[in-house]
């Protein structure tokens, strides 16, 4: 089947057709670093990631923006409460936000652009949309005339017959009722500190839905393949773009939207006073591992909601271990079998994985086609009816696979390698010799180093907790 996805644009699955053949210009909503980000900010990283994954899986060459928000309301006030500059400010969270993407093995865009090194092509779009009689100026502030942009409100379906003509928003974030002038530049205040631009427009900062589109069109041009999000910023923040870049360049913006659901924990929405809003770093101090968070982040359909639950990262973490011990035995596999039914198996794993993922990135499915892979493999290898040629060709199709879903674990060699190989040893000879207190003694020992001991008939093997 044809490559498809849900374009919010024309509210309808559609056949993905890249404007270049063979390549495709994404730009993704990145954070806003006046915080660490939040497991419902990597619920949108993460789709993101499996999206970027599997287009390059399908042999597309990928060029991704994801923006850095570092100046925005929220960061003027956090910088003014400790007394330091906005770029300290900033800065750790930054540094922080590159961390957990490597830690949850999210792939890096080619670019991350800073909207404080952007500004001079922000106020580049402003001039152009006063020319083109899109914007006013009062007191210094720009304001984006909504009114005369008769596409307003195409992406979310905003009825504008009830506007009240002249309205105006200068705040970066607003009510999704209120459909109003929004800013695009801010006349400077003494509340704004030190934090302020000396450009043509006169002394200010930049609006945040501005940002994006300076940033997006210079690396993609004015008209590109893919912009995605969370469902959250559909109104006012991507609606804005379209307004104003269209409005400045006179061309289309981006021929597809891709929009996730949000993301709730325990079946509650997430909030600060719920106590049930995490970081990533947070749940991490859990004691639950990367790799369990990103299966869990990763494992429903990114237009579906999602709900967070520590019962369901218990969940992925076993999944997780099915999957790389199935990769661990098939490798150490011997391959000495008749053979002969696996090629079927290996096919069929391969195509359906693909038909899933073809189908607006239906993971659930994908996710299906590649477990009931592991089962039939495991029920040839315990049958001794895998050959090392079908052996190899089934690891081929796994670690294909994984460049989409990055659930590998390696077994990475240990500092302490001599001394857990010690501890397992004395534990079997405590067995042997009937003393379980010692022997559960060094097993509570190995636990509490992340070591998992399994008991096979070839003897006891341990690995590092994943």
């Amino acid at each position: 089947m044809a490559l498809q996805f849900f374009n919010t644009l024309a509210n309808k699955k559609e056949d993905f057709v890249p404007i270049k053949e063979g390549e495709i210009r994404l730009y993704t909503c990145g954070p806003t670093v006046y915080n660490f980000a939040h497991i419902g900010n990597f619920r949108a990283y993460m789709f993101e990631d499996l999206l970027r994954r599997f287009l390059k899986y399908k042999g597309l060459k990928v060029t991704q923006v994801m923006n850095l928000t570092d100046i925005d309301d929220k960061t003027i006030k956090g910088c003014k409460a400790q007394g330091v500059s906005l770029a300290e400010y900033t800065q750790p969270y930054k540094d922080g936000f590159f961390e957990d993407l490597d830690t949850l093995k999210i792939e890096r865009a080619e670019f991350y652009p800073e909207a404080t090194t952007h500004i001079p092509e922000m106020v580049e779009i402003i001039k152009k949309l006063m020319t083109n009689g899109l914007a006013y100026e009062i007191k210094g502030n720009y304001y984006f005339k909504i009114d005369a942009f008769p596409d307003y409100g195409k992406l979310a379906r905003i009825d504008l017959a009830g506007l009240k003509a002249g309205a105006r928003v200068a705040s970066d974030e607003y009510e999704k009722e209120s459909v109003s002038d929004f800013a695009l530049w801010k006349a400077w205040t003494p509340e704004d500190g030190d934090v302020f631009w000396e450009t043509d427009l006169g002394k200010g900062r930049p609006g945040w839905h501005l940002e994006c589109s300076a940033m997006s069109m210079k690396y993609l041009g004015n008209h590109f393949d893919m912009h995605t999000g969370g469902v959250d910023n559909k109104f006012p923040h991507h609606e804005n773009e379209i307004a104003q870049s269209e409005g400045a360049s006179g061309e289309k913006f981006v021929n597809y939207w891709l929009h996730c659901a949000h993301l709730i924990v325990e079946g509650k929405k997430m909030s600060k006073s719920l106590g049930n809003f995490y970081s990533l770093r947070e749940i991490l101090e859990k004691d639950y591992s990367p790799a369990a968070i990103r299966y869990l982040l990763l494992s429903t359909q990114y237009r579906m909601p999602l709900n967070f639950t520590f019962d369901g990262l218990d969940a992925a973490a076993k999944a997780l271990r099915r999957y790389n011990d199935f990769w661990r035995n098939l490798a150490e596999f011997s391959g000495a079998g008749k053979g002969g039914a696996a090629g079927e198996f290996i096919d069929k794993a391969a195509a359906e994985f693909e038909k899933g993922l073809d189908d607006d990135l239906n993971i659930s499915y994908a996710l299906a086609a590649v477990f009931d892979f592991i089962r039939d493999i495991n029920r040839l290898r315990s049958e001794n009816n895998l050959t090392a040629d079908e052996r190899d060709r089934a690891l081929q199709v796994l670690e294909k696979i994984d460049t989409v879903l990055g659930f590998q674990v390696q077994e990475s060699s240990l500092d302490n390698e001599s001394e857990i190989e010690d501890l397992v040893q004395r534990r079997t000879e405590a067995k042997k010799s009937r003393d379980f207190a010692t022997a559960d003694s060094i097993r509570d020992q190995l636990t509490a180093m992340d070591i998992v001991l399994e008991d096979t008939p070839q003897g006891v093997k341990w690995r590092k907790k994943v």
